[in-house]
């Protein structure tokens, strides 16, 4: 079966599945592998459950009876049936990557285009391999826009994710020191991200641009870009900084934007969704209401208030560069008695004992009632110069903290995802 017969199918059948667990009835199931499993062994299940179709790799599992389609490799057409998809629908496609905030972004980016389009955008964090292409074939023939999130931890991912996607417009949120394993220094992170700036020249389409990031500004020369930036520097839209105590205020067009995100690191994040707005003329005060209407979600950017206490819960991701901004946007607050519940920095290989004494050492130099250290990155560093509690596991972390008695507090719960710290709230 050729990618334009199984696109025709598709189209009779436009929901895709790749869990057993979620197959609704007409849905294609495609049965891929993973590390310990291999979805062939359950395309039977998934026909039993409603599945229309299922597409395997392995003829063990064909059972020719017209409900399987044998393929060379299943994951391989999947991406080919979502490129050939994107190209059907040639709707405009927004692509966005970078170290910190992509998701946020994607969302507020999403919450501003929908005040005028129908548009589709990732959900959650899908923005690998796989996720990719069951983002762009989420998209239907009433999307207008769609928003594409690309992740990536090696060399080369955005630009076989750009491939597939095939973007008119990208946007890079920052260059940051995130997943330092596989792309070795700030370096490799900078050229590695900018595969999607190749990609878009090498197309001759248009980036967005923050113009106060000189590495955005230098990488995205030559190529055709729309720019944001705050008075002090020269940019299509000019947006600036109000304050942010908690959430992050702003003025866009003498439009005052009060949103419901905490630090000011959420500031470029606002101001590249206005930005795109702006670019996709979706009306001034439409921007403003998509702004303030989201709310974050997922353990990122929430203000929970619990007992007597305010927590700062940001415990979906943490690498260096967002860890350092989330810890100086806490100092700057206005509060009393000021707590940190700080987890291990996962995937940064050689630099991991340096970047999590480097946490250290910052947060030294600051004024908090109490700090907490939890993971074995962290137990190894020398707090000696502050006066903090280390736990090796989030187990002895809980032990101790669930005697502890927190009074009026304001508590800032930070970690990778691993670390899965939102599990804290359980016991403040």
């Amino acid at each position: 079966m050729t990618i334009e017969q199984l696109h025709t199918l598709f189209l009779k059948h436009p929901n895709i599945s790749t869990d057993t667990r979620k197959v609704k009835k007409g849905d294609l199931f495609f049965s891929l592998k993973g590390d310990t499993f291999d979805g062939n062994a359950f395309a039977s299940k998934a026909l039993e459950q409603g599945a229309s179709i299922a597409i395997i790799d392995n003829a063990a599992f064909d059972l020719s009876n017209k409900k399987t389609i044998l393929v060379e490799d299943t994951l391989k057409t999947l991406q080919e049936l979502a490129k050939f998809h994107r190209n059907y629908l040639g709707i405009p496609i927004i692509a966005l990557t970078g170290s910190n905030g992509k998701t946020t972004t994607k969302e507020l980016i999403h919450a501003v285009l929908s005040e005028k389009y129908k548009t589709n955008a990732t959900v959650g964090n899908l923005n690998n391999h796989i996720g990719v292409p069951l983002t762009l074939l989420s998209m239907g023939s009433e999307t207008e826009i769609g928003i594409v999130e690309m992740g990536a931890n090696h060399p080369g991912e955005i630009d076989f994710l750009c491939q597939i996607a095939n973007p008119d417009f990208g946007y890079i949120t920052n260059f940051g020191k995130a997943h330092l394993e596989g792309f070795g220094s700030i370096k490799g992170v900078v050229e590695a991200k900018t595969e999607l700036y190749r990609f878009i020249k090498g197309n001759h389409k248009m980036v967005f641009i923050n113009a106060n990031d000189a590495i955005q500004m230098e990488k995205a020369t030559s190529i055709q870009s729309f720019s944001f930036g705050t008075k002090n520097v020269k940019s299509d839209v000019v947006i600036d900084f109000v304050d942010a105590n908690p959430f992050v205020k702003l003025k866009f067009s003498e439009i005052v934007i009060e949103s419901h995100l905490i630090g000011t690191y959420n500031f470029i994040n606002i101001a590249a969704a206005i930005a795109i707005g702006t670019y996709f003329k979706v009306p001034k005060e439409a921007i403003k209401k998509g702004i303030e209407n989201y709310t974050p979600s997922n353990n990122r950017s929430q203000i929970i208030n619990k007992n007597s206490n305010t927590i700062l819960l940001d415990a979906y991701n943490a690498n260096p560069s967002s860890m350092k901004a989330a810890i100086e946007n806490f100092n700057q607050l206005d509060a009393v008695k000021k707590v940190l519940l700080i987890g291990d920095m996962f995937e940064l290989g050689k630099d991991a004992e340096k970047e999590h004494q480097s946490i250290v050492d910052l947060i030294s130099g600051k004024n908090f009632e109490e700090v907490y250290f939890i993971g074995k990155n962290f137990f190894k560093t020398n707090v000696a110069s502050l006066n903090a509690t280390k736990f090796e596991s989030f187990e002895e972390a809980t032990k101790y903290l669930s005697n502890q008695k927190f009074s009026n507090c304001s508590i800032l719960i930070k970690g990778s995802r691993g670390m899965a710290l939102e599990r804290l709230l359980e016991i403040l």
